[in-house]
């Protein structure tokens, strides 16, 4: 028996099948994957996510702790509820979780990491805490998340909420959230689209989803959230990078914020990276010939092997996809190594669907 979120019951009585992930008991497809990943990209779709680990960071010495932590930089968060998102490095540069920092207010930020490192991660948040007298970390147990997505999803969602908190959604950019009562409500997500990410205390969750469901929303599980995520070019711990991989080789150069004098940790590792000059790139590929991309598949290219760390059949684009790092330098067509064959596939940039809509052919997405 695994851990079980709030939802448990729920998921189980929308018919659910229930699969090991990390530890919990989560729903992986409720009959029909690929029409969850439709409803996703059409109308709106919800995900329990509350497997996620929720920490708040307080004190006087919680923006120092976190600038010395994170390898992008929380001083750029100016407004209240905006949100950032990095990678927490250790001291080789590798990449112990990757995260969203949200700023709430002076000395107050909620970090949420993934579920499979919360060990780790919580050992390694204290480990590094040492240094700073003022600084509360708190892990919130008591806070279950869900994130509502698709076209239809923030309207869906604003209309199940009092007339004030509906103000407050409303006016959130993106990448911000917005606190009221006991609920946290952030413009974010994992696949692609607009939509929400709602915390709230573990025992309003149940009712919530039923709100929901009853508004329209479509129940969906770990594996729509799977091909929703690759179609957009996000990145999963674990597959498409971990604590062996540089951000600069993992696609997420752009979460690093190397420029000023702020030292954090993994820093200096990845200024050698640089110094030594970036052997790999981060790719997009989409297959040209019959069949379909797994992750460790090997990438052949005239620069030398590559694989992939992240594959699968996309039902936007109809076509089998993947994210792969490969030798720098590579462009064009390569070949993957399916089941002793070299099938053909060509380079593209990431991601391949935003918002719905293909970005092959978006002003050439071809690298």
């Amino acid at each position: 028996m695994g851990n079980k979120t709030p939802l448990y019951q729920s998921h189980l009585d929308a018919g659910a099948r229930i699969v090991d992930f990390a530890g919990w008991d989560m729903p992986i497809n409720y009959g029909s994957q690929i029409a969850e990943h439709e409803a996703v990209r059409t109308d709106a779709g919800m995900f329990d996510v509350s497997h996620m680990t929720v920490v708040d960071v307080s004190g006087g010495d919680a923006k120092a702790y976190l600038q010395h932590l994170l390898a992008n930089d929380v001083a750029r968060l100016q407004m209240p509820g905006k949100a950032l998102y990095s990678c927490m490095l250790n001291q080789t540069g590798g990449v112990i979780d990757d995260l969203i920092a949200y700023f709430l207010h002076d000395n107050f930020y909620r970090v949420v990491i993934n579920s499979a490192t919360r060990e780790k991660d919580l050992a390694w948040l204290d480990q590094q805490a040492g240094a700073y007298a003022d600084l509360g970390i708190r892990f919130r147990g008591d806070v279950a998340m869900l994130a509502v997505q698709g076209p239809s999803a923030r309207e869906r969602a604003i209309d199940l909420f009092a007339d004030y908190q509906q103000k407050s959604m409303q006016q959130l950019i993106r990448f911000q959230g917005a606190e009221f009562d006991d609920c946290f409500v952030a413009r974010t997500g994992y696949t692609g689209e607009d939509g929400f990410e709602i915390m709230t205390l573990a025992e309003q969750m149940p009712d919530l989803w039923q709100r929901l469901l009853q508004a329209g929303v479509k129940p969906c599980g770990l594996g729509a959230r799977d091909t929703l995520r690759l179609e957009a070019g996000m990145n999963l711990y674990g597959a498409d990078m971990d604590e062996t991989t540089s951000p600069l080789v993992s696609g997420l150069g752009w979460t690093v914020a190397m420029s000023d004098e702020r030292d954090f940790i993994g820093k200096q590792a990845l200024l050698d990276q640089q110094s030594a000059g970036i052997k790999q790139s981060f790719v997009g590929l989409v297959l040209l010939d019959k069949g379909v991309l797994r992750n460790h598949l090997r990438v052949v290219t005239p620069q030398g092997d590559g694989e992939i760390t992240s594959g699968s059949y996309s039902p936007t684009l109809q076509k089998s996809i993947a994210m792969a790092r490969i030798p720098a330098g590579a462009s064009g067509e390569v070949e993957v190594e399916v089941r002793n064959k070299l099938l053909k596939a060509k380079i593209v940039k990431l991601p391949f669907v935003r918002e719905g809509k293909s970005m092959l052919n978006n002003g050439g997405n071809n690298k």
